[in-house]
């Protein structure tokens, strides 16, 4: 929810999240865009700027302030650094503003011609492979956001097979050895993961017992919007992922660790809470963030859940399986969401610049 400092409901944002439910958006994707919403609100109730009219030097007053502001300090034992926001963090609450706005001139709360500042038609020249254009073109012209900072394209970030095994050593526990060998092997997104049920779990060699005609130990991904720790799958078909011999092992070793814990004998949610409050509980997202931070700092080097994801996708693509397949695994409807996975690495292109030396030096 959005409140006001007086601790009043703010209607316009509390119902733009309640659209969010509605259609089954994840609960981080409305905890992200109830932050942003808010942050918007309030830098217009402190400026005494109609959030309902903002003008477009208001709005890019607004996106600037973003970056130029520091963050509140994290530290708990005096003065730290300042913190500020980056350009591209800074452009994603803008877009979010814009969602909500157009959302509410859809109501008759904001004016249309408030929402036409933040987006202008923009024409394609060069296409992504497997874009559809349309029949006459139409979808050549898309709609593009008027005010944002240009910022470069990040890259995307994967780990290497040892710092896989460097992180799943440096956990202390078989439920969290478990958590993130499955996210490293299936290449779920952690959503996917911390919504698993027990019946979800086919480790059977033959699965006909249990109704299901796949081969092999595997994992259904189901999208389930009754999950008592809010964990969705973003993926709205269901699929299944094929694991090894040896995630089947650390299974049986999570769930005799599970067993000694009486309180979560009544839960058919995968993974629970074990060693704090509420025992037997569904283990939520910030209990994986709070698991991955101290993974993160232990290894010395990034690891979050979504690299795991990037990883086996980048592990499939470069041992040989067909995109196809690969689209499958990921649960991606579009083949466009397959392109960052289409990466050289550092060692590939130094190779292939080495070869084509060799090749220039053998016919000088």
């Amino acid at each position: 929810m959005v409140i006001s400092s007086a601790y009043e409901l703010h209607p316009e944002a509390c119902a733009y999240l309640e659209s969010l439910r509605a259609v089954n958006a994840s609960v981080n994707t409305e905890r992200t865009y109830a932050g942003r919403v808010a942050l918007y609100l309030s830098h217009c109730a402190e400026r005494g700027i109609d959030w309902t009219r903002p003008t477009l030097g208001q709005l890019s007053g607004f996106l600037h302030g973003l970056v130029q502001e520091p963050l509140p300090s994290r530290s708990r034992v005096g003065p730290a650094e300042p913190r500020y926001r980056d350009e591209k963090t800074a452009n994603a609450i803008l877009s979010a503003t814009g969602r909500f706005l157009d959302f509410c001139s859809t109501r008759g709360w904001v004016p249309l011609e408030v929402v036409n500042l933040l987006w202008e038609p923009k024409f394609l020249q060069h296409l992504p492979p497997g874009y559809d254009v349309g029949e006459e073109g139409q979808f050549q012209v898309v709609q593009a956001r008027k005010v944002k900072f240009q910022v470069a394209v990040d890259g995307y970030e994967w780990l290497l097979p040892g710092q896989i095994e460097t992180v799943i050593g440096l956990t202390r526990n078989a439920r969290d050895r478990f958590l993130v060998t499955l996210l490293a092997v299936t290449g779920a997104r952690i959503g996917e993961v911390l919504g698993l049920r027990r019946e979800d779990m086919h480790f059977l060699a033959d699965s006909r017992s249990l109704g299901c005609p796949e081969d092999g130990p595997h994992v259904h991904i189901r999208r389930r919007g009754n999950n008592l720790n809010g964990a969705l799958a973003k993926a709205r078909r269901p699929r299944s992922i094929p694991v090894e011999a040896d995630t089947v092992g650390l299974y049986s070793e999570y769930q005799y660790e599970r067993d000694r814990v009486p309180e979560a004998a009544e839960s058919d949610m995968v993974f629970v809470n074990l060693f704090r409050q509420p025992l037997g509980q569904p283990v939520k997202y910030h209990g994986a963030k709070d698991l991955f931070d101290r993974l993160t700092k232990k290894a010395g080097f990034a690891a979050r859940p979504h690299m795991l994801r990037h990883s086996a996708a980048t592990r499939w693509i470069r041992g040989g399986t067909d995109p196809d397949v690969v689209q499958d695994l990921m649960g991606h409807v579009s083949s466009q969401s397959m392109q960052p996975y289409l990466h050289s690495t550092s060692k590939e292109r130094r190779d292939a610049v080495e070869r084509g030396a060799a090749h220039r030096r053998t016919n000088a």
